[in-house]
């Protein structure tokens, strides 16, 4: 048996989405897929004094492109980013545990490319939390046509038994098509998340990762779905 899931990569991305990699043995990132501007392939949130702000990674203006051909421009965005975080989290109980490993990823490393980029923060955020999983990209793999017959394709070309789904894909999903190939079909459930301590004001659930990594470190798990699994 083997659990597979297939998402775009994203920008520091919510605790959700790691709970969807802890989920499985084998997490692709869907990169080859049109690029969309305002969305989260490119930036997320943080929580400040002021309220939730976004922390956005330039990408220029062009639209007709894969994620994948995403590439950065040079400019001073890192070090704005690791600013931002600094000045909103540097007094939270396990910023600079986290820092030790996060600021590097900012300061020391020049990112050129969206999928990259992605990769690299999410892959550290994985081994932080021991998250074993194994992270592919969808151009590991040949890719079909249609939309489900190509996530079809690509867990049986990963030896896929179950793909696992965010909820979001129930729109254009054809369920039968999953019946017919014999993969079982399971809806990842976003619902009941715990708060944890959280600083400035109401409690928000969407924001980075990095905000439950600042706050509550190694003990991030325990507010999280992959603790019990």
């Amino acid at each position: 048996m083997k659990k597979v899931a297939i998402l775009q990569s994203n920008y520091i991305p919510w605790k959700g989405y790691f709970d969807m990699i802890a989920a499985v043995d084998e997490f692709i990132l869907y990169d080859d897929m049109q690029y969309t501007k305002n969305d989260w392939r490119n930036r997320n949130k943080i929580k400040t004094p002021n309220g939730l702000e976004w922390l956005t990674v330039p990408t220029g203006q062009a639209i007709n492109r894969r994620i994948r051909e995403v590439e950065l421009a040079p400019g001073n965005w890192q070090a704005k980013h690791w600013k931002s975080l600094q000045a909103n989290y540097a007094k939270a109980p396990c910023f600079h545990e986290v820092a030790q490993w996060l600021a590097p990823l900012y300061l020391e490393q020049q990112h050129n490319n969206l999928s990259e980029l992605n990769r690299r923060f999410i892959t550290a955020i994985c081994q932080y939390l021991d998250i074993p999983t194994k992270i592919s990209c969808s151009w590991d793999y040949a890719l079909g046509d249609g939309k489900t017959e190509r996530l079809i394709d690509l867990c049986q070309q990963a030896g896929g038994t179950e793909y696992i789904s965010g909820p979001a894909a129930k729109d254009y999903i054809d369920e039968k098509l999953f019946q017919d190939s014999a993969i079982t079909l399971t809806w990842f459930d976003y619902s009941g998340y715990p708060h944890y301590p959280q600083q400035w004001g109401a409690f928000e659930h969407g924001v980075t990762m990095l905000d439950l990594l600042f706050n509550c470190g190694k003990q991030a798990a325990q507010f999280m779905k992959f603790v019990s699994r």
